[in-house]
């Protein structure tokens, strides 16, 4: 299996679970200095370059064999109020988020609909599901990701091949780490669990959605926020 942005946050918990039952897991960073602290399979990937991501997965596939489950989780920031937001910040943010997790659908889908058989989750976010001041390119990127996966689910389900996302809320990543302890205590009051999640918990429900039985989910959402999505 493929995990994109996976050598840290939610990508990296992703890719522990997986790796503790028995999958064989690589994951892509940006630089190579990026690695993970466990001993996975990382190859170097720019999602935002066609090239960079053709000769990742076909690293991917030398090493493993081919990709049977694809977690699309590589993902930036700019955020911004859109007053102050250039053009670049709006455009490099879909241009990796949301393009991105199409080149590397594009690349990985082929062997999968050979195979009659394939798992592709995305990594949205609830921001994506109810907007987000000052973050309008990111809310516009997450949100996109349910039009795109939405077609391709419905594209690829005649080769069984299924295409989910999650929409994760507020989880303890590096991240929200960076936050001021004021806006972190904002974020937990707004969910009506009263707390952060976990990134151990965002892969868990990634998990289910590769696993064989999920094989009749196609095309959801799920909410993995404890709750914010209800509004």
């Amino acid at each position: 299996m493929l995990i994109t942005g996976g050598n840290r946050g939610i990508g990296l918990a992703t890719a522990e679970r997986f790796q503790a039952t028995g999958y064989r897991v690589a994951v892509t960073a940006r630089a190579p200095q990026d690695k993970p602290p466990k001993d996975i399979c990382v190859v170097q990937c720019d999602v935002t370059d066609s090239v960079s991501v053709d000769n990742a997965v076909s690293e991917v596939e030398a090493t493993l064999g081919a990709v049977e489950v694809l977690v699309s989780n590589a993902g930036i920031t700019r955020d911004g109020l859109v007053l102050r937001m250039r053009d670049a910040d709006f455009t490099e943010v879909l241009d990796t988020n949301l393009t991105g997790g199409f080149r590397v659908a594009k690349r990985v889908v082929k062997n999968m609909m050979r195979k009659r058989w394939g798992r592709i989750v995305f990594v949205s976010s609830v921001v994506g599901l109810g907007g987000q001041a000052g973050q309008a390119n990111y809310a516009a990127s997450k949100a996109g990701l349910t039009g795109l996966a939405r077609s391709l689910a419905k594209e690829f389900a005649a080769r069984n091949v299924t295409v989910n996302l999650v929409a994760p809320g507020p989880i303890e990543t590096d991240m929200l780490a960076a936050l001021s302890d004021a806006q972190r205590a904002a974020m937990t009051d707004a969910v009506p669990l009263a707390r952060l999640g976990k990134p151990a918990e965002v892969a868990a429900a990634i998990a289910y959605l590769a696993s064989e039985e999920a094989g009749f989910v196609t095309g959801t959402v799920l909410a993995v926020d404890g709750g914010l999505a209800m509004g």
